[in-house]
C-alpha cells in the first residue's frame, strides 16, 4: 500500500475543502457528492497526526498598548 506524506494529505484536504465550498446542491446527485466529499475530508483528517497542544501566553501590557493605538 502506498503512503502519503503529511504535506500531500494537507494538500488533498485543501482541495476537498475548496470543492466543498464551491459545490451547490441542486439535486440528489449533488447531495451524494457532498456527502462523499465530507467523508473524504473526515478520512483524510484521520490520517494526519493529532495536532500538538500549544500553550497560549497572554501579554496584557502588549494588548493594552495595541488597543490604545
Amino acid at each position: 500500500m502506498a503512503t502519503l506524506t503529511k504535506r500531500s494529505v494537507e494538500t488533498l484536504i485543501d482541495l476537498v475543502e475548496i470543492k466543498l465550498s464551491c459545490l451547490q446542491v441542486f439535486d440528489r446527485d449533488d447531495a451524494k457528492e457532498l456527502a462523499a466529499l465530507e467523508q473524504a475530508r473526515r478520512e483524510l483528517r484521520e490520517i494526519l497526526p493529532a495536532p500538538t497542544q500549544h500553550t497560549i501566553v497572554q501579554f496584557p501590557d502588549a494588548e493594552a498598548q495595541r488597543a490604545a493605538g
